[in-house]
């Protein structure tokens, strides 16, 4: 029962969307609790609360944590080993997260902790709903997590301030932890027995990056779809090899979808009319097989897409608190409580398909890239298209550089790690096998950024190559295709003559990063 709506998202622990992510991240949707989940927040509790009376030892409500989990806490200690766990776990390092990755991150933690299993109070998960609604945003360096047990180290600095330390940024202005809740009406927290590691354990940065990236991924291909369909029309390719009968014989869902992007994106193309019966026998691979490639990186992110889905309405702490009839007969707890200790904090289910996606989209910028160059480059381009697509090769070097730009990206995909592949074993080996998936996410959407870049270099060139067309009513555009035409020139003049075409691909770039590219496109033609 997801309910999110233009301006509001209300969570209920089990149907967060990453469109809902975006929403709160971007968009600054409202955010609250839907009463279902409230009622299994305050049973939850209820559970934690038991176990305190029964004197029993668990295991992240009592007793040390990591290596020190032997360790067993006086009642009367409980509050400062909570407050003193956020404190010793808020060693992250490196770039701060963006206001963006920060509201992702807390909006993907509050769902968690809403879905019942969690034993944190009702009022601490409201305070960090009221930082999001408020605009008190945590600052989070975006390094230290090795994605089991969880996102420790950011999830540290976040919650520090929800209890008044570490530091938020509020309306532009950087303020102590105690002073950004000030400012927002809010008083600070002060944590009981197991709320700091319900807090801090989980994979919540890993899964806010991954639902922004994801998202922005998908928009990203379907632009490759647009700008690859541009590309097959100025060169003067054929659209042959999107045709259904070939997807039918091979049926990967992804190839038929771009397959059919591109049929509807060139549908009443005068310019593919122009050459139907041509002698030229193949087109290259890069535009022959554009339904393949394109389709295995759809279907690559769709496979990531299910498992963000997934772990944004998962419980991920450890230990979870259930009801006595849902657990095993040997777990620790009193009464109707059931506490057991496992391990959903361990980040794989997303390293993995991180890894693999950022893989797939190295792929889609490669493709791109020989693009590019058959656009480009005098040996391999069409006679009708001139070196570097500018009329004055030689005294010009048109967009020659471009492609330069667009093969640097591609080198910096193809040289970024898969974080997945290591494990380094830390908390006195306790902890002897770690995802680090908050690194996976991180390099994902590192490699999203410059495939946004490279998608955007080929529509810039691709528009350049139409100017080179005969003009006549017989070679016009597509019924897509036309509307990626002028989107391009709504942003970007022709290019006459030798200008700083930096600004040109930041221009593009913002098109494809942005949705709006996709968003005129699907104006025109329903783009899948």
């Amino acid at each position: 029962m997801s309910r999110v709506g233009t301006d509001s998202v209300v969570l209920d622990g089990a149907s967060l969307t990453p469109e809902a992510v975006v929403a709160v991240a971007r968009e600054d949707a409202t955010v609250s609790i839907a009463d279902e989940a409230r009622r299994a927040v305050q049973e939850s509790r209820a559970r934690v609360e038991s176990v305190l009376a029964s004197g029993e030892a668990v295991y992240g409500v009592n007793t040390g944590f990591g290596e020190l989990v032997d360790e067993r806490i006086p009642r009367t200690d409980l509050e400062a080993l909570q407050t003193n766990l956020l404190r010793s776990h808020a060693a992250g390092v490196g770039r701060e997260l963006t206001r963006e990755e920060v509201r992702a991150t807390m909006v993907a933690r509050a769902n968690a902790l809403v879905k019942g299993y969690s034993g944190i109070r009702e009022a601490v998960v409201d305070v960090l709903v009221a930082m999001l609604n408020e605009g008190v945003h945590p600052v989070v360096p975006s390094r230290g997590s090795l994605g089991a047990s969880g996102d420790l180290a950011p999830l540290a600095h976040m919650s520090l301030v929800l209890i008044g330390e570490g530091a938020a940024d509020v309306a532009g202005d950087r303020l102590r932890g105690d002073e950004a809740l000030a400012r927002a009406g809010l008083d600070p927290v002060t944590l009981e027995a197991k709320e700091g590691l319900a807090l801090v354990n989980g994979t919540q940065l890993t899964v806010g990056l991954a639902a922004l990236a994801v998202h922005d991924a998908a928009t990203a291909l379907r632009s490759a779809d647009v700008a690859g369909a541009l590309t097959t029309e100025v060169t003067m390719s054929s659209t042959v090899p999107s045709h259904e009968a070939i997807s039918a014989v091979r049926p990967h869902p992804g190839q038929a979808a771009s397959a059919r992007n591109v049929r509807r994106l060139t549908a009443e193309s005068g310019i593919v009319e122009s050459h139907r019966n041509c002698d030229r026998v193949q087109d290259a691979y890069s535009l022959r097989c554009l339904p393949q490639v394109h389709g295995a990186v759809r279907d690559a992110l769709e496979h990531l897409r299910e498992a963000v889905e997934t772990e944004l309405n998962s419980a991920t702490d450890n230990p979870l608190l259930f009801a006595r009839t849902d657990a095993p007969d040997r777990a620790s707890g009193t009464g109707d409580a059931a506490v057991l200790s496992a391990g959903n904090f361990h980040g794989e289910p997303l390293a993995l398909r991180l890894d693999y996606a950022a893989g797939a989209l190295t792929e889609l910028a490669a493709i791109c890239e020989r693009r590019v160059d058959r656009l480009l480059n005098p040996n391999v381009q069409e006679s009708h298209l001139p070196p570097f697509l500018t009329d004055r090769s030689g005294v010009m070097s048109g967009y020659m550089i471009a492609q330069y730009t667009a093969a640097a990206l591609l080198n910096e995909c193809r040289s970024t790690g898969r974080p997945s592949v290591d494990s380094t074993p830390v908390s006195g080996n306790q902890e002897d096998h770690v995802s680090m998936s908050g690194q996976s996410a991180l390099s994902f959407r590192s490699v999203v950024e410059n495939v946004q870049t490279v998608v955007g270099i080929e529509l810039l060139c691709a528009a350049q190559a139409a100017e080179f067309l005969e003009a006549s009513p017989e070679l016009s555009h597509g019924v897509g295709t036309d509307v990626a035409y002028e989107t391009v020139r709504d942003v970007v003049p022709k290019l006459d003559a030798d200008r700083a075409v930096h600004e040109d691909i930041d221009r593009v770039r913002t098109l494809v990063a942005e949705g709006l590219l996709v968003e005129r496109v699907g104006e025109a033609v329903d783009l899948e």
